[in-house]
């Protein structure tokens, strides 16, 4: 069914908010991905604070285009996934690669994505979706400052037992 003018407006409105103001996105191919699959995702995603997307790829390219950004190829079927409430900006490429690992990478990859306004290519955006979570690595920079205390503690507690 074709879209009115107005439903394309609103569309670019969304898509701009998404791809540009957020501060990181991602952009994904899907193909054979059932609804209850992706009921669950998207579930999952706005726990975490992001937002799920489909959208035409050309009023995709428009929004890259009005924006500055070099587009990356669009084949097949586009979704965005992006930031709604969430402060972690590498959340967005993150679960879009979890996703994909679990669905496979045929049916759901993660190709392309903007972070810090930066159009990144498949090889960026999955190099910043092996970055941890801020509060696993919080746990990481604590187990660190904790780990020369925690080695003293023991070597007094073996000096004390030979005494």
């Amino acid at each position: 069914m074709a879209k009115t003018k107005a439903q394309k407006q609103e569309m670019l409105t969304r898509l701009t908010e998404a791809l540009k103001k957020t501060g990181s996105s991602a952009l994904v191919h899907f193909k054979g991905v059932s609804v209850a699959e992706e009921s669950a995702m998207r579930r999952s995603l706005r726990e975490q604070g992001l937002a799920y997307f489909v959208s035409k790829k050309t009023l995709i390219k428009k929004v890259l285009t009005d924006n500055g950004f070099a587009l990356p190829e669009l084949g097949g079927e586009v979704a965005v996934i992006y930031n709604t409430t969430s402060t972690d900006t590498t959340a967005p490429a993150r679960l879009a690669h979890e996703f994909s690992k679990n669905l496979g990478g045929e049916r759901f990859a993660l190709f392309a994505g903007i972070f810090e306004e930066k159009i990144q290519d498949k090889k960026g955006i999955t190099e910043i979706a092996t970055i941890p979570s801020m509060d696993i690595l919080r746990g990481m920079f604590a187990n660190v400052l904790n780990s020369p205390m925690q080695r003293f503690a023991i070597a007094l507690s073996e000096v004390a037992k030979t005494k």
